[in-house]
């Protein structure tokens, strides 16, 4: 269609529009393919999606973080469930993208240039299906052989993000999910 870019083309831009954000920085560290997850429990079952599409940068010397997830990069054990998120829910064809841009707050308690586990806490505007709002988020920062690996676990609302869940089937999605987070970075 014209005028419209391919999945492809939008995860490039984002990924240049972040990487541009960081790019005066020494110790940048990026990555294209890595991982966000959820799931949301409810009597009726279970909701679960996968994305191992994922752009990211951070910068170790000011702390600055940002993440592009294309929505539909997410993958759902059922097709039927996928096409739901897509359409009804995440409306991805009119709202492609969810982004993380903030900073860790605590990044000079990271040692990056000796193997460890270091607590971070990062704060920073979450956008997710057009709504931006203003979020803290744990996490840890795994150092080893001079690369860096992300790990975070938080929950989303829906209805946070103005994600509408029709009452016909509001007992089958959780009020809330819980996002995880696993992102391998290599420097710039």
């Amino acid at each position: 269609m014209k005028g419209r870019m391919t999945m492809k083309q939008t995860g490039v831009l984002v990924t240049v529009l972040i990487c541009s954000c960081l790019a005066q920085a020494q110790d940048v560290f990026t990555t294209r393919h890595g991982q966000v997850s959820f799931f949301g429990k409810t009597a009726l079952e279970n909701i679960e999606a996968v994305n191992n599409e994922v752009s990211g940068a951070v910068n170790t010397t000011n702390g600055e973080i940002g993440f592009a997830i294309l929505v539909k990069g997410f993958h759902f054990e059922r097709t039927l469930m996928e096409e739901h998120f897509n359409e009804n829910y995440m409306e991805s064809d009119n709202i492609p993208k969810a982004l993380f841009k903030g900073r860790i707050n605590n990044i000079t308690a990271v040692e990056i240039n000796k193997d460890g586990t270091y607590a971070v806490i990062a704060e920073g505007d979450l956008t997710i299906h057009g709504v931006t709002k203003k979020r803290t988020i744990p996490g840890k920062l795994v150092v080893k052989g001079g690369q860096l690996e992300m790990l975070s676990v938080f929950n989303v609302t829906p209805s946070d993000y103005n994600i509408r869940i029709p009452s016909l089937v509001a007992d089958k999605i959780a009020t809330s999910m819980q996002v995880s987070v696993d992102c391998k970075y290599e420097k710039k």
